[in-house]
């Protein structure tokens, strides 16, 4: 490559990762560790850590997997790193209190589907996948002394959470402490060129910055990402506030919770979740219905996790349910063996469709609780149970009732 066509491969290269990320530690950095892989065809390290505390990835994950995906895509080296040593600390970003430690048994339970689930994202033949155990375990006391002589206790309570929690007299233990030491010392080990992360991880991902300077290596560039607001358009989506779209959940399902989300979300999806370029989502919010453009975004969605043919397929279904009231098509079903049951029961310990007979309660006053496509306006209403008959509420879950001989 002659020099003129390095330096617009560098700026390539560097348009196509910039975008939607909060923050670049640095710009300049970071391109010059991509001219130096272009000229040397070397790929760069590309470090993303994710601790698994649970068993299913959502969309909020997706948003730096996908960022990995656009390093894989340019020819580098995506670097998954699962904290099976991390995870039994438990990362204290944004926590009240101390997270309970979690054994080596939940963690191996959490991870069994981890590697099937990004393989809808990334291509896993061209990644590499390292356990934090691995190196950390075999840490000595001498060793882990050392590594702790490079921080002080002044930069940890200088974190908002721990400093929040201390004012408050809340604990904070030495154990979560480490935390941040041991995400620092895996960059250190994996020798990383890049490191991505959520805002909220910003000091620890500067740590390793600091700690690979500190081994005579490298500083890493920290590429920050946002977090993910959820469906309620409020809260950073989490399994745990039901304001997810998991990553395998069904096409129906996927296209479904998109429509319910508000228009100035959707505009931060089309961002954040998708490749549509900038200049075409600028023409959408100008030019494209709400309505429609919500449609391409649940298509978008649904064809980076499946197909064109399953988006095709899920927007179908959602316009025959809701926009065309077409109840005639293949709908998920339940069986019921009572004959009638109070409207609350029904929806939170039968359909599962509620958490809670308050959450019940509150979609029944809003009027999103409709059987047969009648609106129950009754919290106490007694519904006579009969088979084919359909309960909708909200705007993503329906069901037709199957009944028990």
């Amino acid at each position: 490559m002659t020099e003129v066509e390095i330096q617009k491969e560098v700026e390539r290269q560097f348009n196509i990762l910039k975008r939607g990320c909060e923050e670049l530690i640095n710009e300049e950095e970071f391109k010059k560790k991509l001219e130096k892989s272009i000229r040397t065809g070397k790929g760069l390290k590309v470090k993303l850590g994710i601790d698994p505390t649970g068993s299913d990835l959502h969309l909020g994950h997706a948003v730096p997997l996908r960022k990995l995906k656009q390093f894989q895509d340019l020819g580098h080296e995506p670097i998954f790193l699962i904290g099976t040593f991390t995870a039994r600390i438990g990362d204290p970003t944004g926590k009240s209190e101390t997270r309970k430690m979690l054994t080596m048994e939940q963690i191996e339970k959490n991870i069994e589907t981890y590697l099937s689930q990004i393989g809808n994202i990334l291509d896993i033949h061209k990644m590499t996948v390292m356990y934090n155990h691995e190196w950390l375990e075999s840490l000595s006391l001498s060793d882990f002394l050392s590594l702790m002589s490079k921080f002080t206790v002044s930069q940890m309570i200088s974190r908002e959470d721990f400093a929040k929690r201390l004012k408050e007299n809340k604990p904070v233990s030495l154990v979560e402490f480490m935390y941040p030491i041991l995400q620092s010392y895996d960059s250190v080990h994996l020798e990383a060129d890049v490191e991505l992360g959520a805002t909220e991880q910003k000091f620890n991902i500067l740590k390793g910055r600091d700690l690979l300077r500190d081994f005579g290596k490298e500083p890493q560039v920290c590429m920050l990402m946002p977090i993910l607001v959820g469906l309620d358009g409020v809260e950073k989506m989490s399994k745990s506030l039901n304001n997810y779209i998991g990553i395998t959940d069904t096409p129906n399902d996927m296209f479904g919770k998109i429509m319910s989300i508000s228009d100035d979300l959707m505009y931060v999806y089309y961002e954040q979740l998708t490749e549509v370029p900038l200049e075409e989502i600028e023409r959408i919010k100008k030019e494209v219905h709400p309505m429609e453009a919500k449609k391409r975004l649940g298509e978008e969605l649904v064809k980076i996790y499946y197909s064109s043919e399953e988006a095709k397929k899920a927007r179908e279904y959602f316009e025959n349910l809701f926009s065309k009231k077409n109840l005639d098509i293949e709908l998920p079903t339940k069986e019921v063996s009572a004959s009638s049951m109070g409207i609350i029961d029904l929806l939170v310990k039968e359909l599962d469709f509620c958490k809670s007979t308050s959450e019940a309660r509150r979609l029944i006053e809003q009027g999103a609780v409709k059987v047969n496509d009648d609106v129950v306006k009754d919290n106490k209403a007694v519904i006579e149970i009969s088979h084919g008959m359909i309960i909708k509420a909200g705007k993503k879950k329906i069901v037709r009732i199957k009944k028990e001989d």
